[in-house]
């Protein structure tokens, strides 16, 4: 049953469609509007995209291709969606990979050139989408609101990278997708809970931020890696977890090593509750059929890349997967662009190392989230010159 609205947003290449999605989230955000970001094209690219230094970003960048097998998944995790979506669709698709179209609900095209419209719109018609905009993209000028109904039309300004979308076009849009995305925070959060697996200790990281006092942004929390160590602090050590909101990968990390070596699941949008995959350390170690390690060591300090192979990874794909073996007194520092639970199975399989850190792309500093060493306390932070990862 197809429960929440999949918004995808189309066109051209270089329309501006990433920097429009990554504002209407960011918008639907501050308005408290639950949803959830897809990009569907395999580059690699995400809030943290738009919202790093560029140095860091353009070394871990990785493009992809729209092979068969990704586009099956993408399509499956759009149609078994937890969330109302924001779809951010490639700009050259073929007919295989316009299935991703065809399992969304409503589109909004958005195009430089007016001579690629009839193309798009016939892409969205035969694909059974309801077209609700359609915006000419400029980057200068005046933003021009045309008609709101029954197609939101008009001219929208400035969609450049480091920018966010503004004026009265946008507006109106944001006010569109607010109306489909109704559901209410506490609806969606009870949905999501009643699902929840059997534990006994099921966390609700923005209820946690709050009783710990985390500095707020609105209403969400915006954790900071001096509140690590309080947060585990406030839950016992060994117990099996269930972890649900909004967090950085380094306090999802590190939580997810505070519950060793009881299992630790976790809420995706993309997946529902899953629970942390294994994996083992393999001496022997090599680029397997889905993720890539390259490794840089100075004195003690070991950084380790992981990149997947493909653009779209699968939790099955990862049990039991071999990672290479990193002296028991290293200084680890833990790099890539990967998913939440990959983040929390590399953690807990490299805690015996000295030191423990995850990469913060936003600001290349690596977050200590374990530690025996008393220099490199959980939070510790320092600068680091991330990996050159392939392709970057």
């Amino acid at each position: 049953m197809e429960l929440f609205p999949a918004v995808l947003i189309g066109g051209p290449p270089n329309s501006g469609k990433s920097v429009l999605v990554y504002s209407l989230s960011q918008a639907l955000r501050q308005q408290e509007v639950a949803h959830y970001v897809l990009r569907a094209a395999p580059d690699g690219e995400g809030d943290w995209f738009l919202e790093a230094e560029q140095t860091p970003v353009r070394l871990l960048r990785v493009k992809g291709s729209f092979d068969a097998r990704w586009v099956d998944r993408i399509v499956r995790d759009i149609r078994n969606r937890h969330l109302p979506l924001l779809v951010d669709v490639g700009g050259l698709p073929t007919l295989e990979q316009e299935r991703i179209l065809s399992a969304a609900t409503h589109a909004v095209l958005l195009t430089r050139d007016p001579a690629l419209r009839p193309e798009w719109e016939e892409r969205f018609r035969r694909n059974g989408l309801n077209l609700i905009a359609d915006l000419d993209s400029q980057l200068e000028g005046p933003s021009q609101l045309i008609e709101e109904t029954p197609i939101l039309r008009g001219v929208i300004t400035g969609l450049v990278r480091g920018c966010v979308a503004e004026g009265p076009v946008f507006e109106a849009l944001l006010k569109r997708i607010q109306a489909l995305f109704q559901y209410t925070s506490e609806e969606l959060r009870r949905y999501h809970l009643d699902m929840a697996p059997q534990v006994d200790l099921v966390i609700e990281l923005d209820r946690l931020a709050r009783m710990l006092n985390v500095q707020m942004r609105g209403r969400a929390p915006h954790w900071a890696p001096e509140d690590i160590l309080r947060a585990l602090d406030s839950l016992p050590a060994g117990k099996p977890l269930a972890l649900y909101d909004r967090a950085p990968a380094w306090l999802y990390a590190a939580l997810a090593v505070h519950a060793l070596p009881a299992p630790v699941f976790q809420f995706d949008v993309r997946l529902g509750w899953i629970e942390t995959p294994r994996l083992a350390i393999d001496p022997r170690a090599s680029p397997s059929a889905v993720l890539r390690f390259l490794t840089k060591q100075s004195g003690d300090l070991w950084q380790l890349h992981v990149a997947k192979v493909h653009s779209y990874l699968d939790r099955e794909e990862i049990e039991g997967l071999g990672v290479p073996l990193i002296p028991e007194d290293a200084r680890l520092v833990l790099e890539g662009q990967l998913p939440l639970w990959l983040w929390n199975a590399l953690a807990r399989v490299y805690a015996g190392v000295r030191v423990l850190s995850v990469l913060e792309p936003r600001t290349s500093e690596a977050i200590v989230i374990a530690s025996r060493d008393p220099a490199y306390s959980i939070g510790t932070r320092w600068r680091v010159e991330p990996i050159q990862a392939e392709g970057g």
